[in-house]
């Protein structure tokens, strides 16, 4: 087992610097492990992580709606960016301040989830999570973060730095990356993915974007996918004598002589799992190709009758459906998918681009959740969204530039929905919760107290939160019994 030092990196261990932390991650054993898992049930579970690249500008997403009060705030600090009030699409929720909440007109059908699918307020499926970002500790106030008082994240405003860290949550940084979702998966695959035998394996880890830091563990990695299934090693004639001695090659060359010389662990596991890829890419595909029907519903009929608008995001979250469709014949109770929807570096043209953007992410979201709830996995999913950082709430002139806090989407049949959790900020330019450089808002809600609550529900153990979110205990005592967040039922 490695220390807590060769975990975080040399140059983390100081920023962190708990005892508790080291204590665990010493003490951590598969044995353990294995006990706490005990009891867990066979439910199937999947983890969807949408995430956002670019930095979504969510304080133009998810608006305050009194007037007078937040709303003129709020109108004043966009100016020439601002959504009129009455174009807001309002939710049916207020806070416990009384603030009532409006979302973008584009968003009509994530406020149908918010306030009841169909009418219904008993599928409220969406909840919102106000005023959250990247964080080492809490920050008590603005001061704290302007005199230098509090340890914060390094290289903020740094599209690089700022996706890697919400996807490792180690905002000190690492020196071998790993994500939490791969952290998740060395802890859970082996203990909960119980119906995978000695001959049998199929990671849990399935990426719709290439590579990713999130899927990235310490002995488990990710699976690569494309929206027509397995990403192919062999081409288009998968059974020729030419592609069939390209895969013995392969084989050859990635699982033995080369992994001799490996330096470290991870890169010893992904030799293994890139080999074993060929397999399991096969595998993979022949059920991938034919899911079947659930609960009476076939499940290419699902699809092609969802509503899914004719863009490439559509066919990303068809193919995790299938992914999700097929978990029992992969002999898989736990997957987490993810898929990255780039292009939100609006530094120009916002209003325009954000509008078309949100409408593709309103209508995908919607049609998603829907084959979902035909297929009877609406209580199985947790769709969750991930961006860089929020921006500022001054106009460039054209547009919003870098800056730190957000709001983001959690969605799902296990989501407490139609509810806004976290402390909505002060608006305001120059106000209480503006650090400057027009209006960058600092986060009170962390990225750890987010992930902690979806890995509770997911079946990571409080003992085990420590080694997937190192931080974790900065915010919240995840041996407490209680959420860490609130928007779980």
């Amino acid at each position: 087992m490695r220390t807590r030092r060769q975990f975080l990196g040399e140059t983390s261990c100081a920023a962190i610097g708990t005892t508790s932390v080291l204590s665990t991650l010493l003490n951590l054993t598969m044995a353990n492990h294995a006990a706490a898992q005990a009891g867990l049930g066979t439910q199937r579970k999947a983890l969807v992580c949408l995430f956002l690249s670019g930095g979504c500008d969510t304080y133009n997403l998810l608006i305050p709606r009194d007037q007078p009060g937040p709303y003129d705030e709020y109108a004043a600090s966009r100016s020439g960016l601002a959504i009129p009030r009455s174009q807001l699409l309002p939710l049916n929720h207020t806070d416990p301040l009384g603030r009532s909440f409006g979302l973008h007109p584009s968003c009509t059908r994530l406020a149908e989830m918010f306030n009841g699918m169909g009418g219904d307020p008993n599928k409220k499926r969406v909840a919102f999570l106000a005023n959250i970002g990247t964080l080492i500790e809490p920050i008590p106030n603005k001061n704290a973060y302007l005199n230098g008082t509090v340890a914060v994240p390094k290289a903020l405003f740094s599209h690089r730095d700022q996706i890697e860290q919400w996807q490792t949550s180690v905002p000190q940084g690492m020196q071998v990356l790993s994500g939490w979702g791969g952290r998740a998966a060395d802890v859970i695959h082996s203990a909960l993915n119980t119906e995978q035998t000695a001959g049998y394996y199929m990671p849990m880890n399935f990426s719709l974007s290439g590579n990713s830091a999130f899927q990235i563990g310490q002995s488990e990695g990710q699976f690569v996918i494309t929206s027509a299934g397995a990403l192919a090693f062999t081409g288009t004639n998968a059974n020729s004598a030419v592609h069939q001695a390209k895969n013995q090659a392969l084989r050859d060359t990635i699982a033995s002589p080369i992994e001799d010389h490996y330096r470290n662990l991870f890169q010893r596991t992904h030799g293994r799992i890139t080999s074993n890829s060929i397999e399991r890419g096969i595998e993979f595909q022949s059920r991938y190709n034919t899911p079947g029907s659930l609960n009476g519903a076939d499940v290419n009929t699902v699809l092609n009758n969802a509503g899914f608008p004719n863009h490439w995001l559509s066919d990303q979250f068809k193919a995790a459906v299938r992914t999700i469709a097929i978990r029992e014949s992969l002999k898989l109770r736990r997957q987490t998918i993810f898929i990255d929807f780039p292009g939100w570096d609006h530094h120009s043209e916002l209003l325009v681009n954000h509008r078309n953007m949100l409408t593709t992410l309103d209508r995908v979201l919607y049609a998603f959740q829907q084959c979902l709830e035909t297929l009877g996995l609406a209580n199985d999913v947790i769709t969750f969204t991930c961006s860089d950082f929020g921006r500022t709430l001054r106009s460039n002139g054209q547009g919003t530039d870098h800056a730190w806090s957000g709001n983001q989407i959690v969605m799902g049949g296990p989501v407490t929905g139609g509810v806004i959790r976290g402390t909505y900020p002060s608006l305001a330019i120059d106000g209480a919760d503006d650090i400057g450089r027009g209006g960058r808002i600092y986060p009170k809600l962390s990225a750890d107290q987010y992930f902690c609550e979806l890995l509770r529900w997911f079946g990571v153990s409080p003992g085990d939160m420590d080694m997937v979110l190192p931080n974790i205990r900065n915010f919240h005592n995840p041996d407490s019994g209680t959420p860490s967040v609130g928007f779980t039922v």
